[in-house]
């Protein structure tokens, strides 16, 4: 992708990863400016067993389990984005040390300190966001409404969010009640080295799907789905969620062809960058690598063929309008 000095970044980037992830959060930060209500739990300066018992009540009316921040969890988010499959004990313990230094594929100084190249990689993210805030805008402008801009949050290992505690294994995803990307940067070296899928637009396109997942909670889609969810069966519900991911493949589609339209920022190999990325991280690639065998009753996110088949559409077509058939088809055509 083509972005030097002079391309704008969005403000709208959130860097937390100078913060520890222990203890538990409150989300949306209740009772405090350090950004939510720690829990001391056991000795000294932990609170009481009625304290306690309090406590568990309130978190229950928010809809946390307090076993889970008991176990140092505290929830999870919903199912959205590129949730990966949890890393063996050995490569997330080697995630969560200090690296020497990663290579950052179709970024400058991949050679360089850990430091240095997460410093460029927040960069990176923040001309991508940039990006993707100027094409929504215009395209919502298009059609009479304003573009609502997501907040994108950089986190390390886990983060509170209003869906619960985000945690890295998850991968990056899109929380609807707070209107937030969540990205674990240590998830873009995953996804060159133990997806096959390297590349900047690759990253720009993990990007560009989770806020395309934002513009279906913009447009009331995100809702509509959610409600309809509750009242089918499980498996119904996982094919409600294949379309909804399948959607949002397809407004990256959309964004990658009129962001090319605008700033004339693709290079050759960019567009496979993105194909491939797709491929790699389909439900029955990835169940092929964690069990051997695939289960389309289970997929969530799209085989690999039908996320390359919705990217492609979106952009090939550039219009939001494309994206919508995801909803009409029958299962079996998508």
């Amino acid at each position: 992708m083509r972005y030097d000095d002079q391309d704008r970044r969005s403000s709208n980037v959130e860097d937390r990863r100078s913060q520890g992830g222990r203890g538990f959060r409150f989300p949306g930060g209740l009772g405090g400016r350090g950004g939510g209500v720690r829990i001391p739990i056991g000795g000294r300066g932990g609170f009481s067993l009625t304290t306690l018992l309090i406590l568990g009540a309130i978190m229950l009316f928010f809809g946390i389990n307090p076993l889970d921040v008991l176990m140092n969890g505290g929830g999870s988010p919903g199912r959205s984005g590129f949730e990966i499959p949890q890393l063996p004990n050995s490569e997330q313990a080697d995630r969560s040390r200090p690296r020497s230094g990663v290579d950052i594929p179709g970024l400058p100084g991949s050679s360089q300190k850990q430091a240095t190249s997460d410093d460029e990689m927040k960069v990176f993210v923040e001309r991508v966001l940039a990006d993707t805030e100027d094409v929504w805008t215009q395209v919502f402008r298009s059609f009479g409404k304003d573009y609502p801009q997501p907040r994108l949050v950089l986190f390390r290992g886990n983060t509170p969010t209003s869906c619960g505690m985000g945690q890295a294994a998850m991968g990056p995803f899109y929380c609807p009640l707070d209107e937030k990307i969540y990205i674990d940067l240590a998830f873009y070296d995953q996804l060159k080295r133990q997806f096959s899928a390297p590349g900047d637009f690759a990253q720009a396109y993990v990007i560009a799907h989770e806020v395309g997942h934002h513009i279906q909670k913009a447009l009331g889609i995100a809702d509509k789905v959610q409600a309809a969810k509750q009242q089918r069966s499980r498996e119904e519900g996982n094919r409600l969620q294949v379309r909804m991911e399948l959607q949002a493949d397809c407004l990256a589609g959309v964004w990658a062809a009129r962001n090319d339209q605008l700033k004339q920022r693709l290079e050759p190999g960019d567009i496979e960058e993105g194909l491939n990325a797709a491929k790699q991280i389909g439900d029955d690639m990835i169940q092929r690598r964690q069990q051997g065998y695939v289960v389309p009753d289970a997929f969530t996110h799209g085989s690999a063929a039908q996320r390359q088949r919705w990217f492609k559409l979106g952009f090939k077509d550039g219009q939001i309008q494309a994206c919508q058939p995801a909803f009409e088809l029958g299962y079996e055509q998508l």
